[in-house]
């Protein structure tokens, strides 16, 4: 099984390092090509504006400038000498859950995987933050992503879908099992901050946060709640099926 890693942290991050020895787990065919700098919040989009540059680190090792979606389209099309059998994208430093997800470039990864027809999966790690910063214990996935993605690689799925995998923020030997989830909804707090440069010139930031919300049972909210691997299965085809009657009536 030949298998291609990305992700959104880029090529340098821990992530992606673990998912290599995660990945090497199920194959001796691993290929990384993933972003030369962090890509997070930048989801499904494409590099149209300027050209890509390719760096070589080693023969199964690139880093692209550019997003987690350049980057699967350069290695399915230009790079690897064959397609992969299995697309990984992560492991992501925290969560992509609930409305995460459209934002998410980790899920990005595996989307554009799946739109060309490979197994794709996501894969994200919960975190803590300690008075050192962020601490994300990447044991988690590591000690239980074999098994999940042994699973996941066996099992049949439509045409057009995707996993995305969420690890909880516990001690590997806390985790209580897998659960298949919807994804949950969170109510984001983002607002803008407004700053002055050295001449007085405005600039800003978005300041990125979460309102309270409830863990709904059956969703990924939950089950990371309850140190349970959450599970989703998320399909491509965005079509609200539901509303179509209503629109059909109205026209």
């Amino acid at each position: 099984m030949r298998i291609l890693l990305t992700n959104d942290d880029g090529i340098h991050d821990e992530g992606i390092a673990v998912l290599e020895r995660i990945a090497r787990q199920l194959s001796d065919d691993v290929w990384v090509v993933a972003p030369e700098t962090d890509q997070s919040g930048l989801a499904h989009s494409l590099t149209l504006s300027h050209p890509l540059r390719l760096r070589k680190l080693d023969d199964r090792h690139f880093a692209v400038r550019g997003t987690p979606t350049d980057c699967v389209i350069m290695a399915v099309r230009h790079i690897m000498p064959q397609a992969p059998d299995l697309i990984l994208s992560g492991v992501n430093s925290g969560t992509n859950i609930a409305d995460d997800v459209t934002y998410s470039g980790t899920v990005a990864g595996a989307m554009e995987g799946t739109l060309v027809g490979i197994r794709s999966i996501a894969l994200s790690q919960g975190y803590n933050f300690s008075d050192e910063g962020r601490v994300v214990p990447y044991e988690v996935a590591e000690a239980h992503a074999v098994d999940v993605l042994k699973t996941c690689i066996a099992t049949d799925l439509p045409e057009g879908v995707l996993l995305n995998v969420n690890f909880p923020n516990c001690r590997p030997e806390e985790v209580k099992g897998v659960a298949v989830t919807t994804q949950g909804r969170i109510v984001h707090g983002v607002g803008v901050e407004e700053r002055r440069d050295g001449r007085n010139f405005p600039y800003f930031w978005i300041r990125f946060g979460r309102k309270e919300f409830d863990a709904v049972e059956g969703t990924d909210i939950a089950a990371l709640r309850d140190n349970r691997i959450s599970i989703t299965p998320l399909k491509l085809n965005l079509t609200a099926h539901e509303a179509q009657d209503a629109l059909r009536e109205a026209f």
